[in-house]
């Protein structure tokens, strides 16, 4: 296992490598003049000239991303211009908010869709699977900012039932929560169904029933427990996406994540607090990504020798 997990970790380092090197690049080819941003409209050219130098911009863009390597592996990923703030501390001020709208989302995407995809099964034919797979297709069909501005729209303003936005108490969690996980819904829902239906006409589960078993004991025992397998690999394949896909929700709703904040740095070409967002998502990426390999290796020894 350890090597394994060595290997992995080791396989994890040029894809983290390579994304910061095309993000500085990017970036630095940037129209956006960082000196200006930090020293404000009003400032003098020599005074931006000033910052320019001290801030090592007038330097060739290898002595740059050599810098700013040198000091991302001690933890400083700079300081932010507009944020007046380390971009270490503000993303980690951030990334809460941005967890629990990621486990939220996890959580409403598994409850709806499996619960969905597994009554279609059970009833196959009947109203109940025609109208979860109709579920499931607008589920995948739907734009996740769409379905956030329609849920503001009517639950939100017109209903009164939840906040507008920003993030709090549950309240605020829960149309959020339900925008990043509906289109996810849909796929555990086709998949598990999918599942179900294999296992229900699998031998062991005709052998079971002609024993004489009770229905509950056949579906929980044998049908479901052999029908998650695949649905637990695939839970955990979605953290990666979600800790990285949540920020048109992020933005629709104003919730203050790490995706959030990427966006705002954009706007206002911040680019040591771009450089750090980018670089902790895809630290936040490998690192679960990784996790999982890990996680499935060791449910699976077969899985070590791939």
């Amino acid at each position: 296992m350890a090597k394994f997990l060595l290997k992995r970790l080791l396989l994890a380092v040029p894809v983290v490598v390579g994304i910061s090197v095309i993000t500085f690049v990017l970036l630095y080819f940037l129209p956006a003049d960082p000196a200006r941003m930090y020293a404000g409209p009003n400032a003098t050219v020599d005074t931006v000239n000033r910052i320019r130098h001290q801030l090592g911009l007038d330097q060739p863009v290898w002595v740059q991303y050599g810098r700013y390597v040198t000091r991302a592996v001690q933890g400083d990923l700079g300081y932010s211009y507009r944020l007046q703030m380390p971009v270490a501390q503000a993303l980690a001020s951030r990334f809460p908010y941005t967890l629990e709208l990621t486990l939220a989302g996890i959580f409403v995407e598994l409850l709806i869709g499996l619960t969905s995809g597994i009554a279609a099964a059970l009833r196959r034919g009947s109203w109940v699977d025609s109208a979860s797979m109709l579920l499931a297709l607008l589920g995948v069909a739907a734009p996740p900012f769409w379905l956030g501005l329609m849920f503001l729209y009517l639950f939100a303003y017109k209903a009164g039932l939840f906040p507008l936005g920003g993030a709090g108490g549950l309240s605020h969690l829960v149309l959020p929560a339900l925008t990043a996980g509906l289109g996810g819904a849909a796929w555990y829902a086709r998949m598990s169904r999918s599942s179900t239906l294999d296992i229900l006409h699998a031998d062991y589960v005709r052998t079971a029933r002609a024993k004489g078993l009770p229905g509950y004991r056949v579906l929980f025992k044998h049908v479901l427990r052999n029908a998650m397998n695949p649905i637990v690999t695939m839970a955990g394949m979605d953290i990666p996406w979600f800790i990285s896909g949540v920020v048109l929700v992020e933005i629709v709703f104003g919730w203050p994540g790490v995706g959030r904040l990427a966006v705002d740095a954009v706007q206002t070409a911040d680019i040591p607090l771009i450089m750090g967002t980018v670089i902790f998502t895809a630290m936040m990426v490998v690192v679960s990504s990784v996790l999982i390999d890990v996680a499935q290796a060791w449910l699976d020894p077969r899985v070590r020798t791939d």
